[in-house]
């Protein structure tokens, strides 16, 4: 992080994942809008980094983990904090303890800095929640402003043109469709002569390689631990559709523009999906039906979603042209 700029201090903490780092861009671009003169400091795990980058709206990234300290140095250096983190109070009291001129946050009854914030809404989609925080600030923010510059291409990436991309993975049992089904998906798109590519984690490459096997594909079709964030982005970035749950890698093909098929459950894809205003290249799979996201075991309406509707669903999809437009910029 520069510590030689002169321009007042804006510090927005989002120190979570990849989904939400992807769902809070057109937040932290209205930010840069009504802010322009202040230096915008983005508290985010290090590992980001390289889509932090292709936001542009963030001047310096602060790396921290989940709900870690921030910095004391930072104490009464900051002109603006702002929670895009979460409703209150933990992430409220990390920034309140850098005392802050100005706190933006949605009100908590525990954090009296708070109170002149909107009131949370537990039913709102995670990418209108913090745009109305924002504009409350007095902040231009578009929900559309989604899509982000894809990195530039590697050899395995520019491999990945035309492509499907399964991502069996996901970071809880309760949205991991199981690996029969994935497998099932994949073989069928490749029955139609398309390449098919199974991403992850290294900890999921075990179950992508599970899938392949299953579907009859070598090992060149497994990338599941060979990709760092960078070279994942650059793979969906030139993929031609998207197979995978409710992770990530589905606000990857949102920001990219890469046709996608999502299954949800047990969280609504009215609350993480493709804003609906973007559902012509997406398309969302749901039993309707809500639960614990964080269980260990798949969830019930998930397993409702057979892999033949999935099939179908990918049939539905447009050709994958005029891509990374920006909106709203």
């Amino acid at each position: 992080m520069t510590t030689r700029d002169a321009r007042p201090l804006l510090l927005v903490l989002r120190a979570l994942g990849l989904g939400d780092l992807l769902t809070a861009v057109p937040a932290l671009r209205g930010l840069r809008r009504g802010f322009p003169a202040h230096r915008l400091v983005l508290a985010a795990p290090a590992w980001l980094a390289p889509l932090v980058a292709a936001i542009e709206a963030v001047d310096d990234h602060l790396h921290v983990g989940e709900l870690e300290p921030l910095p004391a140095e930072l104490a009464d250096r900051v002109a603006v904090a702002v929670d895009l983190h979460g409703s209150g109070p933990q992430s409220h009291a990390l920034l309140t303890s850098l005392r802050p001129a100005r706190l933006v946050a949605f009100a908590h009854p525990d954090v009296p800095a708070s109170a002149d914030g909107p009131a949370w809404d537990a039913t709102e989609h995670e990418v209108a929640r913090w745009c109305r925080l924002v504009r409350r600030a007095g902040c231009p923010a578009d929900p559309a402003d989604l899509a982000i510059t894809p990195p530039p291409r590697s050899p395995t990436a520019m491999s990945a043109a035309g492509a499907t991309v399964v991502h069996p993975g996901a970071k809880s049992g309760a949205r991991r469709w199981p690996a029969d089904r994935f497998a099932a998906v994949a073989a069928a798109e490749a029955a139609t002569g398309r390449r098919v590519l199974l991403t992850g984690s290294p900890s999921e490459r075990e179950l992508a390689t599970e899938v392949a096997r299953r579907a009859g594909l070598g090992p060149e079709a497994v990338l599941a631990g060979a990709l760092d964030l960078d070279g994942l982005a650059a793979v969906v970035a030139a993929a031609d559709r998207v197979v995978c749950g409710d992770t990530g890698v589905a606000h990857l093909a949102t920001a990219f523009g890469t046709p996608s098929v999502v299954l949800f459950g047990p969280t609504p894809p009215d609350a993480w999906g493709p804003p609906v205003d973007r559902r012509e290249r997406h398309r969302v799979l749901w039993a309707g039906r809500t639960g614990d996201p964080l269980a260990d075991e798949p969830f019930e309406g998930l397993l409702a979603i057979a892999p033949a509707r999935v099939i179908a669903a990918l049939g539905e999809l447009p050709v994958n042209g005029g891509r990374h437009e920006r909106h709203g910029g």
